[in-house]
């Protein structure tokens, strides 16, 4: 059962959705070579501390910290650590979220540690975030899930890859939706599934986490003994970009985008639906 938002509770979730915008542009400055992904986790936490919001990911099935922090090989749900510390070179893909009077946001993004990154590196944080966008703009009144799942894997498809070869969209992992839960039906596929037909129409008031997650090599991937962190199988270097997304009357709203994704999206000839918080 796929849950339905009125207008009152997407503004409840935009709330939410700039606090997690807030958290990506602390961390992201404190993404810096012989920082700890500790020391990230305490700055989220700062964050969310100044904003009366609670986190989402903390004691999440047992998860046992504020974000997750993914470095290099590690796909998704790296926990924080004092014994992790960036090395210029590095990619740091960042997951956190928040609650706001019961209301959830949900993003991720990656990150550059210090500098001298192999150009495949840049390439491919570029086509996982260009393919969210795309994904994004697919939320329109009258398409369905599908057709969202359908834009992200075309976009990566159609970008060479340097060196050759093709990039592994991961199979195991994907987007979903969110609300008073941070994982909610629909659970959104980066690539097309027959097997799982179309899934249900976009409507007003659907709200979707979408998140792309591309490696260099491999789709596949494995979970470490710690049972949360998740490496590609072939230990190739992976990116993960994610935004909550609300489709109103007027259009897509990003929640946790700070222009609610008014620029990306006219790039892709899509008027973002207006803030309700502006």
């Amino acid at each position: 059962m796929v849950q339905i938002k009125t207008p009152e509770q997407i503004a409840k979730m935009r709330e939410a959705g700039l606090v997690v915008a807030a958290i990506h542009a602390a961390t992201r400055e404190a993404a810096v070579p012989g920082a700890t992904t500790r020391d990230l986790d305490q700055v989220a936490r700062k964050v969310l501390a100044e904003h009366d919001a609670k986190p989402n990911f903390l004691g999440y099935g047992g998860f046992p910290a504020t974000i997750c922090t993914s470095v290099n090989e590690v796909v998704v749900h790296g926990i924080p650590s004092d014994e992790v510390v960036l090395k210029d070179g590095d990619i740091i893909s960042i997951d956190c979220g928040a609650i706001i009077d019961g209301w959830h946001g949900d993003a991720a993004y990656t990150a550059f540690v210090g500098s001298g990154h192999a150009p495949e590196l840049l390439e491919l944080s570029r086509v996982t975030e260009e393919s969210m966008w795309a994904g994004i703009a697919a939320m329109k009144q009258g398409n369905r899930l599908v057709d969202v799942s359908r834009a992200i894997e075309t976009y990566i498809r159609r970008q060479p890859k340097p060196g050759g070869g093709r990039y592994g969209i991961i199979e195991d992992y994907g987007g979903h939706g969110i609300g008073t839960e941070m994982h909610m039906d629909p659970h959104l596929l980066n690539y097309v599934d027959r097997r799982r037909g179309k899934g249900p129409k976009l409507v007003t008031g659907f709200c979707l986490a979408i998140e792309p997650m591309v490696s260099l090599g491999t789709p596949r991937t494995e979970v470490l003994s710690d049972d949360w962190t998740v490496i590609t199988t072939d230990g190739t270097w992976s990116s993960h970009w994610e935004h909550s997304v609300a489709l109103t009357d007027e259009g897509p709203l990003v929640l946790t985008a700070p222009d609610g994704g008014r620029a990306k999206l006219a790039e892709h000839g899509v008027t973002a639906a207006p803030d309700p918080l502006a």
